[in-house]
């Protein structure tokens, strides 16, 4: 990291990604493990809770959102600090092994969602040829391939982090 190219945005977000505030929550790979799992279980609640709340009207799913937002924030605060900010902190403000990290887990998530798009369209194009009605399948398909495109080069990083080396 070069710090003469960096703004003065660059360098809060990497003091902020590299704050250990926390660390307890990803400090070993069964606990990152757990925090991604928990993150993508919060993470089709509140679809689900939201899909809830636009179908019918109901309060509760509002509130079901309301009370996973604080959950689902702390999760994705936890990944982004186990990976010290690698896929928010700007290029420019990454050395060439976090650069090198970064497309590996680019290509890596791609790769993966690649395979569940595929998944679905399969599974969607055998329900409609076997006579189900597309229609209401149609926006909770969609936005499940958007949340899991969004996230899933987080979750990927998350579970490529190695361990901290230990203190002497």
């Amino acid at each position: 990291m070069s710090d003469a190219r960096l703004t003065r945005y660059d360098r809060w977000m990497y003091t902020t990604m590299n704050r250990r505030v926390g660390a307890r929550l990803y400090a070993t790979e069964g606990r990152r493990r757990v925090l991604v799992g928990v993150h993508a279980v919060l993470t089709g609640a509140f679809v689900t809770a939201w899909f809830a709340a636009i179908a019918d009207g109901s309060k509760a799913g509002v509130w079901a959102m309301a009370a996973l937002l604080l959950p689902w924030c702390t999760a994705t605060g936890a990944i982004n600090a186990a990976t010290r900010g690698l896929l928010e902190l700007r290029r420019r403000a990454l050395d060439e092994r976090q650069r090198g990290e970064r497309s590996e887990v680019l290509a890596r998530a791609h790769r993966i969602t690649t395979a569940l798009l595929l998944a679905t369209v399969v599974a969607v194009g055998g329900y409609g040829l076997g006579g189900g009605d597309l229609t209401a399948l149609t926006l909770p398909v969609l936005l499940g391939a958007l949340v899991t495109h969004w996230l899933m080069p987080m979750w990927v990083a998350g579970l490529r982090v190695r361990d901290e080396p230990a203190e002497e």
